[in-house]
């Protein structure tokens, strides 16, 4: 079973600290506490957050023990992770309220009956001043000016609240009080998850591993998925919406989404990469993501249903495979919609595309397209209609 464990639990991280001690541990069959943390800073997940849901996910396959806890009181700091100016607080109920949500849709991804849900203001808010001054005496300001965000803000003249040096210790402290064994998060929680190992050490407890997860990509293949910029898939969004949108992303794209989000073993997904190399069509591949993805945070039936919907809705008009394919070629990785429209002749201009999206006569494989700065990967291709009577299929090469 091991080397099973470990290849599954590797799958798709970016760096295990370190990982020859991970792997000694899982050799002995030690039953594990792994934590991830989540501040409650919005109402909503999206399937970016469920990258380490997923991991956790895995662990819990494999026997351990799984703690999600909420940030109640790290929220009301504020993560200072990759920003570039102090965030601004949220009061006590903003948080409160959120992390409600939160529990409500976390269990769309982990067994509940398997997941230890945590509050760090458990122990934060009895957390005494001078057990704070205690706790911050194990680290130093110089330490604290190697992240990479500080740094670049203390350079640059730009402000750093003393409030934001907390925020590093507390989730470190977290670990202490949880008594973790490994500690999960993103590449921009690199520096906050080392703190953890850190204080362990201070606290006579053995340094936990650190495992670091990529930053999904939105829908757009470009950026970090992000509500704010609109390439997000909620995991509460209605079944059309969510699998429309799956159904959307670039193939290549598809890979990245199997690889993070996906419970199948990694031979099955390699087993999917190999059909589509040797000329199986990767929307019917697609359609397995789409349709597992869907299931997970609805139901089976609502997976077959849109499935379903999404092959009517192309045969009740005109059959992808029937449209001719027009290539475009992109001098870089991406080329912009407006251009892309001009391009395949759907429309005269740029500026004909814009007022066009404007107007909301442009979709792409069924959606509504709104944003005109959209910029389409290469390697993807696209069933994009103009009105009601211009309609291609698209790929960018």
């Amino acid at each position: 079973m091991f080397p099973d464990q470990f290849e599954t639990l590797k799958r798709g991280t970016t760096e295990i600290l370190v990982e020859q001690d991970f792997v000694r541990t899982l050799a002995a069959g030690t039953k594990l506490t792994i934590k991830a943390g989540f501040d409650p800073t919005a109402p909503d997940l999206h399937l970016g957050h469920t990258v380490i849901l997923t991991k956790l996910r895995q662990f819990q396959e494999f026997g351990h023990d799984v703690v999600f806890l909420i940030g109640d009181f790290t929220g009301l700091i504020g993560d200072p992770s990759g920003k570039t100016a102090t965030r601004p607080a949220l009061t006590k109920e903003e948080v409160d309220a959120n992390a409600v949500t939160y529990k409500e849709q976390v269990f769309k991804v982990l067994d509940g009956d398997r997941t230890r849900v945590e509050f760090n203001s458990r122990w934060m808010s009895t957390m005494t001043a001078a057990d704070m001054v205690r706790l911050s005496s194990h680290y130093t300001v110089a330490r604290m000016l190697e992240r990479d965000d500080f740094a670049n803000r203390y350079a640059t003249q730009r402000p750093i609240s003393v409030h934001e040096f907390l925020y590093p210790l507390v989730q470190g402290y977290d670990s202490v009080a949880l008594r973790a064994d490994v500690e999960l998060g993103g590449t921009d929680q690199r520096f906050n998850l080392l703190v953890g190992r850190h204080l362990q050490e201070h606290y006579g407890q053995r340094p936990q591993t650190v495992i670091t997860l990529p930053l999904l990509e939105g829908t757009d293949g470009v950026q970090k998925m992000s509500k704010s910029l609109g390439n997000y898939i909620g995991i509460n969004e209605a079944p059309p919406d969510m699998f429309g949108k799956l159904m959307s992303i670039a193939d290549p794209l598809m890979w990245r989404y199997f690889e993070l989000l996906s419970f199948r073993p990694t031979a099955e997904i390699e087993a999917l990469r190999r059909q589509t190399i040797e000329g199986r069509n990767p929307r019917d591949v697609k359609f397995e993501l789409a349709m597992e993805l869907v299931e997970r945070f609805h139901s089976k039936t609502d997976a077959q249903r849109e499935k379903a919907a999404f092959i009517a809705r192309f045969s009740a008009r005109v059959v992808p495979a029937e449209l001719p394919l027009v290539l475009i070629s992109a001098t870089t990785d991406t080329i912009p919609i407006t251009q892309l429209l001009k391009s395949a002749g759907l429309v005269e201009s740029t500026s004909d595309a814009r007022r066009m999206i404007e107007q909301g006569a442009v979709r792409i494989n069924e959606e509504r397209l709104s944003d005109d700065m959209l910029e389409i990967r290469r390697g993807t291709e696209l069933i994009i209609q103009v009105g009601k009577r211009r309609i291609a299929r698209v790929q960018v090469t």
